[in-house]
């Protein structure tokens, strides 16, 4: 989800600002058309319950400490969608950044999601999503393969999408 919304966003013509904790992806990242990529350990600690702030909006795919570690830095009436749990489930924050700041947490929710809005979000990805930024997310690998590409994930190591040949 990340990869992807840096290549959409970038298309769109936003300043992306990408974070991650595997400093060897900032090339691959910045490629997307992120602006700069930032360590995910410099933004999960907040030392204070509001920071300056840094982002108009944020798309959290980690959760915990990094969600809030972001939420403190959205500038007044931001959001931030909330749409992964890589990180954890938990949330240690205030409600400042919500009070005092108009900050919106979004949830995203793939599952009730009405069919038109389905449509309309998959729409948009084709749209949206340069072909290229799609070709360089995505690597094409034989079912004889999946377990190392499996055990690759397992460890950290897999970057992108992975995509099945079964005919191959």
């Amino acid at each position: 989800v990340g990869s992807v919304a840096v290549a959409i966003l970038a298309k769109l013509g936003y300043r992306v600002v990408a974070i991650s904790g595997k400093p060897e992806l900032t090339p691959w990242l910045i490629e997307l058309g992120a602006s700069s990529v930032i360590r995910r350990d410099s933004i999960s600690v907040a030392a204070r319950p509001l920071e300056s702030e840094q982002y108009a909006a944020a798309i959290d795919t980690a959760g915990s400490s990094v969600l809030a570690g972001l939420l403190p830095r959205i500038r007044y009436r931001g959001c931030v969608a909330a749409c992964g749990l890589a990180a954890g489930f938990d949330l240690n924050t205030t409600v400042m950044p919500f009070i005092l700041r108009g900050v919106t947490l979004a949830g995203v929710d793939s599952v009730m999601c009405p069919l038109s809005e389905r449509s309309e979000a998959w729409q948009r990805l084709a749209n949206d999503l340069p072909l290229a930024a799609l070709q360089r997310l995505t690597r094409e690998i034989t079912l004889d393969q999946v377990v190392e590409a499996c055990q690759r994930m397992a460890a950290g190591a897999a970057q992108g999408r992975i995509v099945v040949n079964l005919g191959g």
